[in-house]
């Protein structure tokens, strides 16, 4: 997972709510376990929609999406999250989220930023011509008018994604103890080691 530590760009101005991950990525790309392609499927429904935000060339490779309340409801489909970041996107902004879809978010290196939604508003406004800074260090949401929005985010889960850290990546950060611990049940209990052919 690579790291997060500022997220700089334009910025999808999408701002609908009650977005369910069947919008997200619709169940026909489910059939896949890879992530990669996700990002053509992401918001297909919505894409047949002549001048839909997602195909302006405007907003082309935006890292950050801007959404309504209640963000990733529905089912629990990963795939959701896989699409997002197949699409580039790194972080998402809304007034709430659902919380699977939050922590399916998180596990794929995505930040889900919760602010009110008077700056989700002015945000949106900001988006059609500027750029929007995310700084996950200092929990903020800065634009170059002077706006500044903070955010509260799980300590934990900011250290993983300061550190681009997965499960994988924080097991092997102790994988020192571990090999002690194997040592250790080695010698003292070598039945429970398997013998290797």
């Amino acid at each position: 997972m690579d790291k997060l530590t500022t997220v700089e760009g334009k910025a999808y101005p999408f701002g609908m709510k009650n977005v369910d991950t069947d919008i997200i990525i619709p169940s026909h790309w489910l059939k896949t376990i890879s992530r990669n392609g996700m990002g053509k499927g992401a918001f297909e429904v919505l894409r047949k929609e002549p001048g839909n935000v997602f195909d302006d060339p405007a907003y082309a490779g935006s890292p950050i999406l801007i959404a309504g309340d209640n963000f990733g409801c529905g089912s629990s489909r990963e795939h959701a999250a896989w699409a997002l970041g197949d699409l580039g996107i790194r972080v998402v902004i809304a007034p709430s989220f659902s919380d699977i879809f939050s922590s399916n978010a998180f596990k794929n290196g995505i930040l889900t930023a919760v602010l009110p939604q008077e700056a989700i508003d002015r945000l949106m406004e900001v988006a059609q011509t500027d750029d929007i800074h995310v700084d996950l260090e200092q929990q903020t949401v800065t634009t170059q008018f002077q706006d500044r929005f903070s955010f509260e985010i799980d300590p934990f889960r900011k250290h993983c994604l300061l550190g681009g850290l997965d499960e994988i990546g924080l097991t092997l950060g102790d994988a020192d103890g571990i090999g002690v611990y194997e040592a250790k049940v080695a010698q003292d209990r070598p039945w429970m080691i398997p013998a290797v052919a």
